[in-house]
C-alpha cells in the first residue's frame, strides 16, 4: 500500500471503526472515509450516504470524489458505479462479508493488501444476481 490513502468504507449507522460494514455501497447508512498514512489510521470521519433515486447511482460516486476518497472497499457494486468510480480515479476493491465485517476489518485487510480491485465482469448486473 502507497504511504497516504483516503479509504470510504460503506458502513451502518452510527459509523466509525467500529461499524458493521454495508453490504452494498448505494444502499449504505452513510460512509466512513479513513485516512491511513504509513500503513496506520491517521484519521476517521463519518458521512451520511447522499440521497439518490434509481438510476442515481452517480451521485454517490461524485460525493466520494468530492470527499477527496482514493478508494474503497465493497461487497457488491453495480456496473455503472463500478465504472463511474474508474472515470473519477477511485479504485474500488472487494471484501467478502465474511471476511470483513467491521469498518476496522476491512482497513486492516487493505493495508494488509488482502483485497482484490473489483473486475467490470464481476459488477452486481442486478435482478439478485450479485457476487
Amino acid at each position: 500500500m502507497k504511504e497516504s490513502l483516503r479509504l470510504a468504507v460503506p458502513s451502518n449507522q452510527p459509523g466509525g471503526l467500529e461499524a458493521a460494514r454495508s453490504d452494498h455501497f448505494g444502499h449504505c447508512d452513510m460512509f466512513t472515509i479513513v485516512e491511513i498514512r504509513e500503513g496506520a489510521v491517521d484519521s476517521v470521519t463519518c458521512v451520511e450516504n447522499v440521497e439518490h433515486g434509481a438510476g442515481g447511482c452517480m451521485v454517490p460516486v461524485q460525493f466520494l470524489r468530492d470527499q477527496g476518497v482514493g478508494a474503497i472497499v465493497v461487497g457488491g457494486i453495480g456496473a455503472r458505479p463500478l465504472q463511474g468510480f474508474g472515470e473519477v480515479g477511485i479504485k474500488v476493491y472487494f471484501a467478502d462479508r465474511n471476511r470483513a465485517q467491521s469498518v476496522a476489518e476491512a482497513v486492516d485487510g487493505m493495508v494488509a493488501g488482502q483485497f482484490p480491485e473489483i473486475r467490470p465482469d464481476q459488477a452486481c448486473q442486478g435482478h439478485g444476481n450479485c457476487h
